[in-house]
């Protein structure tokens, strides 16, 4: 079944998803954490691993290989469900980071992804997740319904054990057509999340029948004992 990651990190609205029993984990980003103010870094990704039994992905912010590893790897020691987020950089250093991190154990995410090539070649290098950024790559000019059906195909095909997180999501109409494509993973933002229950038909049927249910109640009283 698709997992849902939380694409946040605000701990309101993780401890409000968690209560809907929906949130297999999370995934942060620098603007993410630039939206929650100044808050203390680590602590706050303490925090989220607090909330939710599940990868929690935070994302590197250096620029060399070397500096990116060690990152990485700072990250990875602070609790056992972080997973490190590395960019798909054009000059391959993001592969490189991604390949040094996978065989020192740690799980990975690679991210600001637009193509198939891309995810094949962070699949190769050994990333535990490779996301694909949806809208993003349709505003690049790409196809991201087909390209996350080609992948998730030739995940099962060839045994890819990297599984497909889908972010860059902007509607419920998004979600919906990536889970169909064959999304492994979607991380949505709480603006979308929030919006998903909601079906105006569902609202107008839920009135009818409370309607109908005092209509019975008031007949049943009515009834000559």
């Amino acid at each position: 079944m698709v997992q849902i990651f939380l694409d946040t990190a605000s701990l309101a609205e993780i401890e409000e998803f968690a209560r809907w029993g929906i949130a297999d984990g999370v995934t942060t980003n620098q603007k993410i954490f630039l939206s929650e103010g100044g808050v203390d870094f680590k602590q706050r990704v303490l925090d989220i691993c607090g909330l939710v039994n599940g990868p929690i992905s935070v994302e590197t912010t250096r620029t060399t290989v070397p500096e990116l590893i060690a990152e990485g790897k700072e990250y990875a020691s602070w609790h056992g469900n972080i997973v490190v987020k590395v960019a798909m950089y054009g000059d391959g250093r993001g592969l490189q980071v991604v390949n040094q991190l996978a065989k020192a154990g740690i799980k990975t995410n690679m991210t600001v992804m637009m193509t198939y090539n891309q995810l094949m070649l962070a699949a190769k290098a050994g990333a535990t997740y490779v996301s694909l950024f949806y809208n993003r790559s349709k505003e690049a000019g790409q196809d991201p319904v087909q390209i996350i059906r080609d992948y998730a195909a030739a995940s099962k095909e060839q045994n890819i054990p990297a599984r497909i997180i889908v972010g860059s999501i902007r509607t419920p109409e998004d979600v919906a057509t990536a889970m169909a494509a064959g999304a492994h993973v979607m991380t949505i933002p709480s603006k979308v999340l929030r919006q998903m229950p909601f079906s105006k038909r569902s609202e107008e049927t839920i009135a009818e029948f409370d309607k109908a249910w005092q209509e019975f109640l008031a007949a049943q009283k009515s009834k000559p004992v």
